[in-house]
């Protein structure tokens, strides 16, 4: 079945705010079987809203609408895509007791334009928002079908996920299952080069790959008569992607590198610190994102001048000196130091040039070594990243992971 978002809201037409509703819709789209062939933004107009609809019915059969949902006078998605199906909206005292509820228990007055968020269209099929006060609902008319959620992210994404993601699978008729293959250290070109053809022998199974920054992904999806059936189909072919990608899977229905990182390092019963310069923090920004990541991870020492290095870490100045900061040697003792300081069983150090390009020109941006210290020595890596400043900071955190995983393993 073909979809449309539609995203309402003119702060998203001004740049206010990154559209990542649509990002969260579509993956979960994507897990489900169902093609996503437009996206849409439009302001908070009816005269646009109603134009964009109309042309959408045309042209998708499911449209799902984010944001709109509020108690203002311009939150107006509800009240036009109603009109569109030609259904009056009637008060639903469900949603409004919920609303009431809310606002209680967050010792707050609620004034009286919040019970426009009840109004709902008759006979919808109502999503109850556990996460804020608007509610979204579902309605049908002749085949085509329209989603309605709130526009806040904090709410959008669960909303999605736990009520329009059930009711679209009941719609498909039957069950679709997907698993996601992480892969790191590999492009784009060389994975499909390496799975084209078992790519090209797949049908139900679906495979499809996927490049996002620095890492790639596969999704193996199968539709069958029930969720069991569809993950039992798709076994051997996850088996047989990991088995012609083995030295680049990071894990299968994982979510990143430091996710199986931390989960590697709780199941060794060892710990982790880090000594950070040229990605400044980001290393153990990445690692205590991790739920549970207080159990493995000592601390992280950002030792961006080579005072810091020399006071915090033990860098010998002579070291410094002779290789200068981003150096092999630097990183090396970086981590070491790092591993000494917190009493870690293992300890990862960066340093390097992340750019722009300084009067130092001999040595490029880019530059960056990677040490890794552990129980029988420290191992060191250089590597030449390409992009701005962002980008070599991240390729540097997600190889500097990938080699604890790669130890750990």
């Amino acid at each position: 079945m073909r979809v449309e978002i539609i995203a309402v809201g003119t702060e998203l037409l001004l740049g206010e705010i990154a559209n990542t509703d649509a990002q969260d819709v579509s993956a979960g789209l994507a897990e489900l079987g169902f093609s996503t062939l437009y996206h849409t933004v439009v302001g908070d107009n009816p005269d646009r809203l109603r134009s964009v609809l109309a042309c959408a019915l045309e042209r998708a059969d499911i449209l799902i609408t984010t944001g709109g949902l509020g108690p203002t006078y311009d939150d107006l998605t509800k009240e036009i895509c109603a009109e569109a199906f030609g259904l009056p909206l009637e008060l639903h005292q469900p949603s409004l007791d919920r609303i009431v509820a809310r606002f209680a228990a967050m010792e707050r007055p609620m004034t009286p334009n919040n019970e426009k968020q009840a109004w709902l269209p008759r006979g919808c099929t109502v999503f109850p928002n556990d996460w804020g006060t608007a509610p979204g609902c579902a309605i049908e008319r002749g085949g085509k079908y329209l989603l309605m959620l709130p526009g806040p992210p904090r709410e959008c994404r669960p909303m999605f996920r736990h009520c329009a993601m059930p009711y679209l699978a009941a719609l498909s008729g039957s069950a679709i299952h997907s698993d996601w293959i992480r892969l790191f250290g590999i492009g784009e070109s060389a994975m499909e080069d390496r799975l084209r053809p078992l790519m090209e022998s797949s049908v139900n199974p679906s495979l499809a790959p996927y490049a996002k920054e620095g890492e790639c992904l596969v999704r193996v999806t199968s539709r069958a008569a029930s969720d069991a059936e569809a993950a039992a189909q798709n076994a051997p072919y996850v088996r047989a992607v990991c088995d012609l990608l083995s030295d680049f899977v990071y894990g299968v229905n994982v979510s990143s590198l430091e996710q199986v990182a931390v989960a590697r390092l709780r199941e060794t019963g060892r710990t982790l610190a880090c000594a950070e310069s040229c990605t400044g923090g980001l290393l153990a920004k990445r690692i205590t994102d991790v739920p549970g990541a207080s159990a493995v991870f000592l601390g992280s020492a950002v030792t961006y001048a080579n005072s810091a290095k020399t006071r915090l870490l033990g860098v010998s100045p002579d070291t410094l000196a002779a290789h200068g900061a981003v150096s092999a040697e630097t990183a090396s003792e970086m981590a070491a130091g790092a591993r000494s300081l917190y009493g870690s069983d293992y300890a990862l150090a960066t340093t390097g040039i992340a750019g722009p390009a300084s009067d130092n020109t001999a040595k490029p941006v880019g530059l960056v070594y990677i040490a890794l210290a552990t129980p029988d020595g420290v191992t060191v890596r250089e590597h030449h990243f390409t992009g701005d400043r962002a980008r070599i900071r991240h390729a540097a955190a997600s190889n500097a992971l990938d080699m604890l995983r790669r130890a750990l393993i």
